[in-house]
This record gives structure tokens, sequence and C-alpha cells, in this order.
């Protein structure tokens, strides 16, 4: 249920962690290089991690430009199978791939930080503690058309995210990274607990609460990219009812003296 040191491959369909039904990959491209992407059966999702260059797909072509994981929103280019998509870097660039098998054609989508869904979650609640920036870019809301959802998480240093304990029917991964190298965190899957590093990731089954927690003085960036099971897409969490009780207007969280 989890995987560190990642280089390229986070998981596949059909390969390692397949339950995930999932392709997720990382691409590394230097300066001056070209990356082409193509899915003959499959939708894709191509977002910059960072870097400078550019997508050109549909007769189209982008200038695209990242710096910072935390303080900027992402860019992702969602693509319907047979999609081509060229990625050129004018600087040392950084992706991340997400694809699954869809039937259905659909309109390209590129998403800017201007057209992203950006939210504070656990603000006023728990003192604090899980408070965290949740950025939806894709899901069932805006692209009922996809069989996928991608998102990104800020949880802020030495506070929770995923939180409360929540779960769903459907897989979803986690892809890390932190501010420092050297940072870390804890994610808990079902009652096992792991340590995060930088360029890790989760790989949680339907069913599992997942709650995820960073050490204090690092920040910790996640993608979260969940599957949609057939007849079944993800719209919601489902929260663990064992915790639901810290979420009344009147409960009582201790404080101290």
């Amino acid at each position: 249920m989890f995987k560190r040191d990642i280089k390229e491959v986070v998981c596949e369909m059909n390969g390692e962690h397949s339950n995930m039904l999932m392709d997720v990959k990382t691409y590394k491209i230097a300066e001056g290089e070209l990356k082409e992407l193509f899915e003959d059966e499959k939708e894709m999702a191509v977002l910059l991690i960072d870097g400078e260059g550019s997508f050109a797909w549909d007769d189209r072509e982008e200038a695209i430009k990242r710096t910072s994981l935390f303080d900027e929103e992402p860019t992702c280019l969602h693509l319907s199978k047979g999609k081509k998509v060229v990625v050129k870097a004018t600087k040392d660039m950084e992706i991340l791939v997400q694809c699954t098998d869809n039937n259905d054609e659909f309109e390209s989508k590129f998403y800017t930080p201007q057209n992203i869904k950006s939210d504070v979650f656990g603000e006023g609640v728990l003192q604090g503690t899980s408070r965290r920036i949740v950025r939806t870019i894709f899901d069932y809301n805006n692209a009922p058309y996809s069989n996928m959802v991608m998102g990104e998480v800020i949880t802020y240093p030495g506070k929770w995210s995923s939180y409360t304990p929540h779960h769903h029917p459907q897989p979803e991964v986690y892809y890390y990274r932190f501010d420092r190298e050297q940072g870390f965190g804890v994610s808990i899957i079902g009652d096992d607990a792991f340590v995060i590093k930088d360029r890790s990731a989760a790989f949680i089954p339907g069913g599992l609460v997942h709650p995820q927690t960073s050490a204090p003085g690092y920040a910790m960036y996640y993608c979260w990219m969940i599957r949609h099971l057939e007849n079944n897409p993800w719209t919601d969490r489902i929260e663990d009812e064992a915790h639901t009780w810290m979420l009344k207007e009147d409960a009582k969280i201790w404080e101290g003296k």
C-alpha cells in the first residue's frame, strides 16, 4: 500500500498496484527536450509538477510554467483516448501523468491556475490542526465524462489532512512531495502506518480510512487521484462515524491548562 523513492512508474493497470485501476507515472524532461504522450484506449491527464515549457495538442499550443507546488495553482491538460500531446521543456521540467480506460471521447480540456477550484478545509475546527489547502482540478462535477478525478492538497507543517478519517469505495493514489527533500510525514491506511518521504506514493484500496500528517517544519504536497467505479463515481467522502463527534458545534476538545 506504499512505495518510496519513485523514479518513474507509480502504478500500472497491468502491473504494480493494478488494483488502483490507473496508470500513474512521473517524467523528468530536460531543457530543450520533447516528450510525446499518446494513449489509444485510455484518457490521460498531464499535470505540470514544475519547470517551464509548453503543451501542444489538437492544433493548439500553450506555454506552461510552475516554480512552486506550494504557492502556485496547477496547470493540467486532460485528453480523451486517441489524443496526442507533445510536451516541450524550455527549462528542466517534471510532469505527472494519470491514465485509465475510457471508451468515451470528449473535448480536450486545458486547466490553468485561473480556473482551478481551491478551498481551505479544516479552518475554524479542531483548533486548526487539520487546516489545509485542497485544489480540485477535475472531478465528477466538472468532468462527468471522465473515469478519473485529480486534485492537489497542501498540508501545513505539523497539520493533518484527509481528516477527519474517511473512506470511499473507489481506489485512490497519493503522490507526495515536500518543500524540503528531507521532509517527512505519516500516512495511515486502515490500521497500517507508513513513513512518507519525498517522491513516495500511497495506494488506498476502497473502503479504508486514510488520514495523513506532515512533520512539524515540513510542508507536504500530494496529488490525489481517484478512479471512478462503473455506475459508482466518486462524488464525496464517507466520514468514519467513530470520529464524527468532533465535527459537532458543541464538541469538547481538550485544550490543556
